[in-house]
């Protein structure tokens, strides 16, 4: 019987890479049961035309109703059931599937995803943002349903790969490789200049808007390094990140030893996603065989921490606790919208995250780990407009 699967997420680049799977393998192997998209009414109809799911959710209706008038028009008569808005989600997150792949951007994922941990099934994450938002609360809802977690960001899923966790003791440290983002080799001068098409031209990801952005700031990592600690269970102290601008070594898992196993891969994020959707066994892939002597040249850089603060607030936030990263998630948003909206200088996005990162640190509420959705909602709602004060304080156009 062909696996039902749920996309939360599907317009986006990890859920259009998912399709391409699903594509490729047919109908006989899964069959699409339930699509999201925020706000791209047109692409989610099509989708829904082309993979006649049960159900599919618009996140947000637009101005005047005019996406939902989009998805409704496009998909009248087909049958397929329609939903709108944050409820909407949830209840997509809910539908009955077997395998799910949480690929919503940001914060907006949270409540989603945990109504498909609680089907218990298996969920293949690709928002590391429940994880920085929500992580203790999370993993044990995860643990609480016996949902089969499966990271599909590509550095947890070379761990995961590689990572003995019958023998924990055996590991000594976790290695995530960072690719530098476009700017790994800027003058602080230079960096002072960077206009929002330099930051959105990754060199080797092709990702989308906000991720772009975290990538050239490498608040992507740090993000990275908090979804780490709560997925593989390791301390801050033993997690490292470098740099590896050719992205073929994905992360490497250091065992006690002195071994040191990789796992290696061209570019392609079509390769954790596959991983995610055929486990416990693999599926064929048309991914870009890799050829070392072709590459003929890996390298490996320390990060510049001076250069790219986000790595130190993330590892600040993280080794905090509490509430800690709930806020540095949030105000990370926040700045990163406010500089692609042009009222916040690429060297300031950055200052104001750790501003208001300051700000909520004398609150009791901000050492403790939230043990209720209520409590994270209601940090990351304070915290999102503590920062857009902060980013308009700061203004700056760039």
């Amino acid at each position: 019987m062909a696996k039902r699967v749920t996309i939360l997420g599907s317009t986006g680049s990890i859920g259009q890479s998912t399709l391409s799977l699903l594509r490729a393998a047919g109908p006989d192997a899964y069959k699409v049961v339930c699509l999201s998209a925020h706000t791209n009414a047109k692409k989610l109809a099509e989708q829904a035309l082309e993979f006649r799911p049960e159900f599919v959710v618009l996140g947000h209706e637009g101005d005047r109703g005019a996406n939902r008038d989009i998805l409704q028009d496009a998909l009248l008569g087909s049958g397929i059931k329609i939903g709108i808005g944050p409820g909407a989600l949830v209840e997509a997150g809910a539908w009955p599937s077997d395998f799910i792949m949480a690929a919503i951007v940001g914060a907006a994922g949270l409540e989603p995803t945990l109504a498909a941990v609680g089907q218990g099934v298996t969920l293949g994450l690709a928002n590391k943002e429940c994880l920085v938002c929500a992580g203790e609360l999370f993993m044990s809802e995860v643990a609480a349903s016996g949902t089969v977690l499966l990271p599909v960001d590509s550095e947890h899923n070379a761990i995961f790969q590689v990572l003995n966790n019958k023998r924990p003791k055996d590991v000594r440290r976790l290695i995530l490789t960072a690719s530098g983002g476009p700017f790994r080799t800027f003058t602080d001068a230079q960096l002072n200049s960077v206009t929002r098409a330099q930051a959105l031209n990754h060199p080797v990801w092709d990702m989308g808007a906000k991720i772009s952005i975290d990538s050239a700031t490498l608040m992507n990592k740090g993000l990275e390094l908090i979804e780490a600690s709560y997925l593989f269970d390791r301390p801050s102290k033993e997690i490292d990140i470098i740099v590896h601008p050719q992205s073929i070594i994905h992360s490497m898992v250091e065992y006690v030893d002195g071994s040191v196993l990789a796992q290696m891969g061209a570019p392609d994020m079509r390769t954790p996603i596959a991983y995610a959707l055929a486990w416990p066994k693999r599926m064929q892939t048309d991914v870009k065989t890799l050829d070392l002597t072709e590459i003929a040249k890996l390298e490996f850089f320390a990060p510049d921490a001076q250069k790219f603060p986000a790595l130190r607030l993330a590892r600040n936030a993280l080794e905090a606790g509490g509430m800690a990263p709930t806020v540095l998630n949030a105000a990370n948003e926040i700045a990163v919208a406010r500089f692609l909206q042009g009222d916040l200088s690429f060297s300031t996005l950055t200052k104001c995250i750790e501003n208001v990162l300051e700000h909520f640190q004398g609150e009791r509420s901000f050492a403790k780990a939230p043990l209720r959705l209520e409590d994270v909602l209601d940090m990351d709602k304070r915290a999102r407009l503590k920062a857009a004060d902060t980013a308009k304080e700061m203004g700056g156009k760039s």
